[in-house]
């Protein structure tokens, strides 16, 4: 059994339930805290590993709430390109990789999560089964989730809703075969959750099977909501109201479900998604790629909303999400300096830990997970320094980011990835994207392709 002293650390601590700074010693055996100490006698924890932290600030690992790590396969893509980009090109690519590619493209993900000082990965997608044991195998922490849907989502980029119960059955047994695979394993480091796609491709048998099944194990349930207008066009269409309004009147809103993105909510959806808990999973980098994102932000923050963030696709940089979130917050009160640094980081760590009914995670104190996050102080970024948690908010970036343990478990230490063959992973991620672009080129679908550099 591993056991470390992270000595002379800095860390933060959340106490008040913001996040303080504060000096101390920090023992980890197995995959616990056990112990945290102002000062050391000579013979205390003379059998554990020392581990000078005296340059760096002990974290609670960040929590990627909302992350599609096979969609790396579009970074430097969609951002650029206009259109449906979810049923145009996120759907198609999804479909056209290959096993074997998917794994490699989420293996690189979970490189960048590492590096990121990511610990725990939220990651609802379709074909999870086939990528699953790579992520895995990185030993970040996992809520997977087959991204259910019983309109044919291969079609619905061409303008055509069509719901088909032999379609969904088929990602039905897919969460089923999850559960039955992958929920608790590795000593409950894997969990399932359930997802819905989205209210325009889930009918309400859908919805109440996916309740059946989350009743059934007990499992945390997210959709994305009111994401994009052909979303919103097609729920008002279907059932003359909003997908909020939908999910209502079908039970499936509460304080178990994290509903991603927002958009087009009005400030009645808002006020009956903060009554009955709902959380929002906030994605504000990916969804500010071409402007900031127009979520009716200020109705979220005056009800109260609870809020967790996530880096959505293209990246699993949590940094950027954080700093955006800040950003995006803030002008909603026109250039405001509410919310705090302090509030953001939380959403970052503690809001995700409840989130995820996980209360072992998202903070550092006696009995916690060992899932913890090391930053560098003593670089530019972070200095001079009066507030380290302003610092990091502000102008934290991966780079800062030094050693990354889950369970008690170095996965970067002193910035080399222990779980992860980097090169190799880049590699084939790279040939994984080419062979995608090439059969979505070759199938000429009628929408723009995205401009490449010269080979």
């Amino acid at each position: 059994m591993s056991k470390y002293l992270f000595k002379n650390a800095r860390y933060f601590i959340h106490e008040s339930g913001m996040p303080e700074v504060r000096a101390g010693h920090i023992a980890v055996e197995g995959k616990k805290i056990v112990a945290i100490a102002e000062t050391l006698n000579g013979s205390d924890f003379e059998s554990f590993e020392m581990v000078d932290t005296s340059d760096k600030l002990v974290s609670p690992g960040l929590i990627n709430s909302h992350t599609h790590s096979v969609l790396l396969v579009l970074k430097g893509t969609v951002e650029d390109i206009e259109g449906n980009l979810v049923y145009q090109y996120m759907v198609p690519a999804s479909y056209l990789l290959e096993p074997q590619e998917r794994a490699a493209i989420a293996r690189l993900a979970c490189a960048e999560a590492i590096r990121s000082g990511t610990t725990t990965m939220v990651d609802p997608l379709r074909h999870v089964a086939d990528y699953a044991p790579a992520m895995i195998d990185s030993g970040v922490r996992l809520w997977l989730a087959e991204s259910c849907a019983d309109a044919v989502t291969t079609e619905v980029g061409a303008g055509s809703y069509r719901f088909d119960r032999e379609f969904g059955e088929t990602f039905l047994t897919r969460t089923r075969a999850l559960i039955d695979e992958f929920h608790g394993a590795e000593d409950d480091r894997v969990r399932v959750m359930i997802a819905a796609h989205a209210p325009d491709n889930c009918s309400p048998w859908m919805l109440g099977e996916l309740k059946k099944l989350a009743r059934k194990h007990g499992l945390r349930r997210t959709v994305h909501l009111s994401q994009i207008i052909s979303e919103k066009e097609q729920v008002e269409k279907l059932h003359g109201c909003t997908s909020t309004e939908y999910l209502d009147q079908n039970d499936f809103l509460g304080d178990d479900l994290i509903a991603v993105h927002w958009t087009f909510c009005n400030e009645s959806d808002v006020a009956r998604l903060a009554e009955t808990g709902t959380w929002l999973g906030h994605c504000p980098a990916s969804m500010s790629a071409k402007g900031p994102h127009p979520l009716p932000m200020r109705s979220i923050l005056d009800h109260g909303v609870k809020i967790v963030l996530g880096t959505d696709n293209m990246t699993e940089d949590m940094f950027h999400a954080m700093k955006m979130a800040m950003t995006l917050h803030r002008g909603a009160y026109g250039r405001s300096v509410t919310p705090s640094p302090q509030t953001v980081f939380n959403y970052a760590t503690v809001n995700a830990a409840k989130a995820l009914d996980h209360p072992e995670i998202g903070s550092i104190a006696v009995g916690m997970k060992a899932d913890l996050a090391l930053f560098n102080l003593m670089t530019p970024a972070m200095m001079p320094r009066l507030s380290a948690v302003s610092n990091l908010l502000h102008y934290g970036h991966p780079g800062v980011v030094t050693d990354t343990m889950v369970d008690g478990r170095f996965l970067m230490r002193d910035g080399q990835l222990t779980t992860i063959d980097e090169r190799a992973a880049m590699v084939e991620a790279q040939a994984a994207t080419d062979a995608m672009w090439e059969r979505f080129s070759a199938e000429d679908r009628g929408v723009p392709l995205p401009a490449t550099d010269p080979a």
